[in-house]
C-alpha cells in the first residue's frame, strides 16, 4: 500500500498512528506515529521507523539500542487511518526495559512464542538441546512422545489432579508443537482448520 492511499485527514500534522504487534506472540508492543517519510523508509528497509513528535525527526526503532522491529506485515483498519504492523522485536521495546509499552501479562501468547523457539531449534539443531534430539530421532519418536503425554494428561484429568493435569498438558502441548514443526505445520494451520469447522 502506498502512503497516498492512507487516510491522514484526521490528523492536522499528516501523521498516522501505527500499532506494533509481535508477529510471533501477537502481543501488542507499542504505538507510534508515521509520516510519509517514515512510512516509506519502513517499507523500503523492512524495519519500523517512526516520526518522533518530541524530537521532530525520523526515528528508527533500535537505532541506539539495537532493539530493532523487523516488519513481517503491514495492514490498515477499515478507514485506512491506522496501521497494524506485525514485527519481530529484537530485545525490549519500552524505554523501561520491558517487552512492551503495555503492561499486559508476559505469558500472553507464550505458546506462539514457544512455537517460534521450536522452529528455531529445528533450523539450527543446536547440540545438547532436547528439542534437537527429538528432531534427530524423527517423526515416529516425536509422535510416540505426543501419545505418551496425551495418556498422562488423561490420567491426571480422570484422577482430578488439577496441578498434575496442567503439568502433563503442558508437556503434551510442547511435544505437539514439535510434531507440528516436523510435519511442516503450525498453530495457524490448526486455527484455519478449526475456523472452517466453526463455519
Amino acid at each position: 500500500m502506498k502512503f497516498d492511499e492512507l487516510n491522514t485527514s484526521k490528523n492536522a500534522d499528516g501523521l498516522i498512528p501505527a500499532i506494533i504487534q509481535d508477529a510471533h506472540t501477537l502481543k501488542v508492543l507499542m504505538l507510534g506515529y508515521m509520516n510519509r517519510e517514515a512510512y516509506e523508509k519502513s517499507v523500503a528497509e523492512g524495519r519500523v521507523t517512526f516520526w518522533s513528535r518530541t524530537r521532530n525527526k525520523l526515528w528508527t526503532k533500535g537505532e541506539t539500542s539495537g532493539h530493532w522491529l523487523d516488519i513481517v506485515s503491514i495492514d490498515t483498519d477499515c478507514d485506512c487511518d491506522t496501521l497494524l504492523i506485525k514485527a519481530i522485536p529484537h530485545g525490549p521495546i519500552c524505554h523501561r526495559g520491558t517487552k512492551a509499552c503495555f503492561d499486559t501479562p508476559d505469558d500472553e501468547g507464550f505458546i506462539r512464542y514457544l512455537q517460534h523457539i521450536v522452529q528455531g531449534r529445528h533450523a539450527e539443531m543446536p547440540e545438547g538441546s532436547y528439542t534437537t534430539k527429538l528432531f534427530t530421532k524423527g517423526v515416529n519418536k516425536i509422535a510416540q512422545k505426543v501419545g505418551e503425554e496425551a495418556v498422562e494428561t488423561v490420567i491426571e484429568a480422570v484422577d482430578g489432579n488439577r496441578e498434575r493435569f496442567i503439568y502433563e498438558a503442558s508437556d503434551l502441548i510442547y511435544h505437539l508443537l514439535v510434531l507440528l514443526e516436523q510435519m511442516g505445520c503450525s498453530i495457524a494451520d490448526l486455527e484455519t482448520e478449526l475456523a472452517k469447522r466453526h463455519k
